[in-house]
């Protein structure tokens, strides 16, 4: 998420289609315009526009997967099969590969 405001222990960031309040105490110093990566509403790391590009992507597949993503149902398809719906022939290639 890029850092939209900083206050005291806490910075106010944006990504993913949402805005909110995140504590910064894990980190040295946070400034407006960083990318931090963000779990459970607290900065874990500083990250490069870069890194922040490929956790958004990678996010975004997850809730294509799932079915979340607005616009998109859970019968779309992600573009790979989770081993949950592999047959057991498939599965077995999988674990042996």
């Amino acid at each position: 998420m890029q850092v939209l405001a900083v206050e005291s222990g806490y910075a106010q960031v944006t990504g993913g289609g949402e805005t909110r309040r995140v504590c910064t105490r894990l980190l040295e110093q946070c400034a407006v315009g960083q990318w931090l990566l963000v779990f459970l509403d607290d900065a874990r790391e500083h990250i490069s526009a870069e890194r922040a590009q490929e956790v958004n992507a990678v996010l975004e597949l997850l809730r294509d997967a799932m079915g979340t993503t607005s616009g998109v149902g859970a019968d779309s398809d992600p573009g790979f099969v989770l081993p949950s719906a592999m047959d057991a022939q498939a599965l077995g290639a999988l674990v042996r590969a």
